[in-house]
């Protein structure tokens, strides 16, 4: 009746164990580090840069705990905080500026767990300390950045089906077109509002489907007819939605850079992102890079002046008015002029490919109207010149290609050549994506939350759930004695459950996750408290205490699983519709109810069959003396 078949035994034991393996590395604690890697996205590091390091680090005798080497970033481990910055000061010094050197902290946990996959779960920003950034768009960039695209794109069609028009510019957010003719006017409008009819927002649900693109007004003055075109609300929300997306990716895309575990990147509003760096502690380092670019520049290369005397000499300082000095790839040097003929602003997208001609990986440009008219009246002009691109990271320049112009290249592609493979034109293409924004934004909060507030937060939470547990510890002990002593184990079990699958989910803990556990361990002691009292209901009304264990747990498992079911779904909503802290609460909580009713139901249970299971006859069991039961 009260026993368990091995192999549920078995299993129990199995998930205390595989439980307290994920739970070891939360009790080894972080070291201050600092963390080293390049500036270039995919680019490896290699042992002359750690050889470097460690030499840097012994001339000016600071002391680490612990070097770690990988091929994309070189980690330092550090006793104190004071040998942490010190260490930082003298790594950038001797390395210069093509790493990035950052603050950060490093899990002491042994390898040997690293390598079985068991890592200390993630903290969130208020019990990890970090930095927190409110970012907010531009929309007036981006409206300006959109008509004007609109309006070249209106020019071309326009001129593509004959219809004469003698004026065309952008004023501030319509763009107006002047005509001679009201037919000529009528013309371009069913022209603009053909653009519009095959856009994404029609083919959605609700008023899109049955509205156009563009809102139209026109004015008849003297001889002139005026056609001013606006975008509608449903346009202008698309364009928000998607300059959003773009910029949430560029930051997820320059966040990794920082080596980041777990970061919050969300958006909040319409037209503002959150980010949250948990354990970064160079604010200034988390700054330069989330609001940097990785800038492409195309300059004309110096061809008069490019001799080898001339080369020569500006490799010595001596270099020639309006020209900079770059190399290569392959090391060349190469003398360009100072003037920008176009930046990275007006790349709207990147992606690598290959050379149909000659099988070779390169990127693929798709420049905006703007950049489009430049790059072609450039290419018109310069035909047997070279162009060189430049792409600058951190200050830090280099010329990714500098091919000839062979003939007038319009329409806005442009291919870069030069790629060494298809996996750099591939990182290549996704730095240019990253340091690509789709609109500019400014910071408008920025909030630091200090390791030590984070500490102090980590003591708080932890007491307050410690103190509780204890508390029921000696109330539900006084109260059930023995199957008090058993709820006990349960709750513990269930505890060690939830970190377990918070260590191995690698999910944040954040303060509302605190307070998700503290409830746990609350709904977890009702289930106790409901099996124990079903138990000791069937022992009033007669039965055998054999059979009332078995009764208990059975008529208990019902009561439980629907409180847990109804908790559950409002967890699973609070995770569907909320955000950032919200969320973190909403995963702890769900966890929290399948591991305390897997540990109230299976684990206790399994305790009082093991011990009472063998047993053919028992006159009393131990249930409580207080409001005492009499046993049969």
């Amino acid at each position: 009746m009260n026993q368990y078949s091995s192999w549920k035994y078995i299993l129990i034991l199995l998930t205390i164990g595989l439980s307290l393996l994920y739970v070891t590395p939360n009790f080894y604690g972080e070291s201050f580090a600092v963390q080293v890697m390049p500036v270039k996205a995919g680019e490896t590091i290699d042992r002359s840069t750690l050889k470097l390091v460690e030499s840097s680090l012994d001339k000016a005798k600071i002391q680490n705990i612990g070097i770690a080497f990988e091929d994309t970033d070189i980690k330092i481990k550090f006793k104190e905080a004071n040998d942490q910055l010190n260490a930082k000061q003298v790594i950038e010094k001797s390395l210069g500026n093509k790493f990035v050197v950052a603050l950060n902290l490093i899990s002491n946990s042994p390898d040997w767990l690293s390598n079985l996959g068991a890592l200390p779960m993630y903290l969130g920003l208020d019990l990890r300390g970090g930095v927190h950034f409110l970012m907010q768009l531009d929309l007036s960039k981006l409206s300006e950045k959109k008509n004007d695209g609109f309006l070249v794109n209106v020019r071309k069609e326009l001129q593509k089906e004959n219809v004469k028009y003698y004026d065309s510019k952008v004023i501030n957010n319509y763009v107006q077109l002047k005509f001679k003719s009201e037919d000529a006017l009528n013309q371009a409008k069913n022209i603009i509002r053909a653009q519009g009819s095959g856009r994404s927002i029609f083919g959605g649900k609700g008023p899109a489907k049955e509205t156009e693109a563009f809102n139209f007004s026109q004015i008849k003055s003297n001889n002139e007819f005026i056609l001013k075109i606006k975008n509608n609300q449903y346009t202008d929300e698309e364009n928000v939605n998607f300059a959003l997306k773009q910029n949430l990716e560029t930051l997820h895309n320059r966040v990794n850079e920082l080596g980041v575990a777990e970061p919050i990147i969300q958006q909040q509003g319409k037209d503002r992102i959150v980010v949250q760096l948990p354990g970064v502690q160079d604010t200034a380092k988390a700054k330069e890079i989330i609001g940097r670019t990785a800038i492409l520049e195309m300059r004309m290369v110096d061809e008069e002046r490019s001799d080898p005397a001339t080369i020569e000499k500006a490799e010595n300082g001596q270099l020639p008015p309006g020209t900079e000095l770059y190399y290569d790839r392959s090391e060349n040097p190469l003398l360009v002029k100072k003037e920008v003929i176009l930046t990275g602003e007006r790349l709207e997208d990147a992606s690598p490919g290959v050379d149909q001609m000659t099988g070779q990986s390169v990127v693929y440009l798709d420049l905006d109207s703007v950049g489009t008219n430049i790059f072609k009246e450039v290419t018109r002009k310069n035909i047997g010149k070279r162009i060189a691109l430049l792409l600058i990271e951190k200050n830090y320049t280099e010329v990714i290609t500098a091919p000839k112009i062979k003939s007038e290249i319009g329409g806005g592609n442009v291919m870069i050549t030069g790629m060494e493979n298809a996996q750099e034109s591939t990182d290549i293409s996704l730095l240019l994506r990253a340091g690509s924004l789709s609109v500019p934004m400014e910071i408008v909060e920025e909030r630091t939350v200090g390791p030590s507030m984070g500490k102090e937060n980590i003591a708080r939470g932890v007491n307050s759930t410690m103190w509780g547990f204890a508390a029921i510890v000696v109330l539900i002990v006084a109260y059930y004695m023995f199957f008090g002593v058993v709820s006990v184990i349960g709750l513990s079990v269930n505890l060690l459950f939830l970190t377990a699958l918070l260590s191995a989910l690698q999910a944040t803990l954040t303060l509302p996750g605190l307070a998700a556990i503290a409830i746990t361990i609350g709904m977890a002691i009702d289930a106790n408290v409901l099996i124990n009292e079903r138990i000791r209901d069937e022992i009033r009304n007669g039965m055998p205490p054999q059979r009332s264990i078995s009764q208990g747990y059975d008529k208990a498992w019902g009561t439980i699983l629907d409180s847990n079911i109804t908790t559950m779904i409002a967890g699973l909503a609070l995770f569907m519709f909320g955000s950032g802290p919200i969320k973190g609460f909403a995963v702890v909580l769900v966890l929290g109810i399948l591991t305390s009713v897997y540990s109230a139901i299976f684990v206790s249970r399994g305790i009082v069959n093991y011990i009472y299971g063998n047993k053919r006859t028992i006159k009393k069991i131990s249930i409580g003396e207080i409001f005492k039961v009499e046993n049969n």
